[in-house]
């Protein structure tokens, strides 16, 4: 029986080729070969044969993978059985959450300030 988990709620949650190759328990130089990718398009149509990157604005934007493409992958095309792929929280995200939240309080401080 083949298992499935994602845990996703955010595209936040988008994983780079290092994850990728944690997961598939792959090499880096593999992890690039299976990956759908052209020099002359930067966003290639979807191929059920190959990983399938996120939407890319520019060339130098690193290949980030929804973990549901990891999976289906893994399970359709490497025919990995028992596919796990769970995200947690990054500790940059609770960082940039962090500091997202200082900014916010000196903002209201420099409002403050100003109207005296």
């Amino acid at each position: 029986m083949e298992n499935i988990d994602s845990n996703i709620s955010t595209t936040e949650e988008l994983v780079g080729i290092d994850e990728v190759q944690k997961f598939l328990n792959r090499s880096r130089a593999s992890v690039y070969r299976y990956t759908n990718t052209d020099l002359r398009n930067l966003n290639p149509n979807f191929n059920p044969r190959k990983l399938n990157p996120e939407f890319r604005t520019d060339q130098k934007d690193p290949l980030r993978f929804h973990p549901n493409e990891i999976a289906r992958f893994a399970k359709d095309i490497l025919r990995i059985k028992d596919v796990t792929v769970e995200v947690f929280n990054s500790p940059s995200s609770a960082a940039q959450n962090t500091l997202s939240e200082i900014l916010d309080e000196l903002k209201n401080i420099r409002y403050l300030l100003e109207k005296k």
